[in-house]
């Protein structure tokens, strides 16, 4: 069954990159209405939805514009969150362009979703089964995705010429294990790279309050980390609310090696530039623990 939110949930904060002050809404939406963002600061073609086609610009975000040039930025954190809780229908409008980065996790959108609870509706919940492997790399970098029988798992190795993060690995059951680090873990950035960074117009928002800064040996946040694997688990974060630009729940093996925001969406492209790569299949149920998935409702489709 199709889930929303059960009342308005509201949030402020500044945008990471833009720098600029943001309010955002999170409304309940209609069955089949699905996620759309709604820039209430422009009276006119204000409503940009976050599919993978309409992704503008993956540099250290996520941006999505529609076909007026509209955008909306950093929806990937945000996008996770409505993923994780099983949200399928919102409205979520938002008085600028960046959605804020509040801690530099979807912690607060988790905590927030979670406190006011679901509507669950008669509509089916549709799902992406991915029918064979499809891969795409850019250098040494690579991410594929191939058929799973009842599961989503992302499997995602990080490398960084740096002590600190190093090489981290991880893989999750985004349908069955908890995911509680996966969602409260933070951006991060090396502090050389900070002043490149802002030339480029870039994180203007940024600061130890919304990003994990490691400098040399060091890590710059008096907190430390939120856990062992908070790097690699970050970039988990970004992977599974960019595939939720692709308007579905899935089904699917997902790997992912020194990746981002840019081969996530490039691989959906090329997931959806076919329809002999997948299937999209009907689940009813009211009761879809964790995320959205009944393993043993999955199993009569596998």
């Amino acid at each position: 069954m199709k889930k929303t939110i059960k009342d308005k949930i509201t949030f402020t904060g500044v945008g990471l990159h833009s720098g600029k002050t943001v309010n955002i809404s999170i409304k309940p939406s209609e069955p089949n209405s699905g996620i759309i963002f709604k820039r209430i600061d422009l009276k006119n073609n204000n409503l940009v939805l976050p599919n993978f086609s309409n992704v503008s610009n993956t540099s250290l975000n996520t941006t999505i514009s529609n076909e007026f040039g509209v955008k909306v930025s950093t929806i990937e954190h945000l996008m996770g969150a409505l993923f994780g809780l099983g949200v399928d229908n919102a409205l979520i409008e938002i008085d600028n362009e960046e959605v804020p980065i509040l801690d530099g996790s979807a912690k607060e959108f988790i905590e927030k979703i979670y406190a006011v609870g679901l509507t669950v509706s008669n509509a089916p919940i549709k799902i992406i089964k991915i029918n064979k492997k499809i891969e795409f790399k850019d250098g040494d970098r690579v991410i594929s995705i191939s058929p799973s029988r009842v599961s989503l798992e992302i499997e995602f190795e990080l490398k960084y010429n740096n002590p600190v993060i190093g090489n981290q690995k991880n893989k999750v059951n985004v349908f069955e294990d908890d995911l509680n680090e996966i969602f409260n873990s933070r951006t991060f950035c090396l502090y050389e790279d900070i002043e490149a960074i802002k030339k480029n117009g870039l994180a203007r928002g940024g600061s130890l309050e919304n990003a994990i800064v490691v400098k040399e040996n060091n890590i710059l946040n008096n907190d430390g980390l939120r856990n062992s694997k908070e790097f690699v688990n970050h970039k988990i974060l970004d992977c599974i609310g960019d595939l939720f630009t692709c308007g579905y729940r899935m089904i699917a093996n997902v790997k992912c090696s020194q990746g981002g925001h840019y081969l996530t969406n490039k691989l959906l492209r090329k997931v959806f530039e076919n329809k002999d790569n997948f299937s999209i299949v009907e689940i009813q149920e009211r009761n879809l623990p964790h995320t959205v998935i009944n393993r043993s409702l999955l199993r009569s489709i596998a």
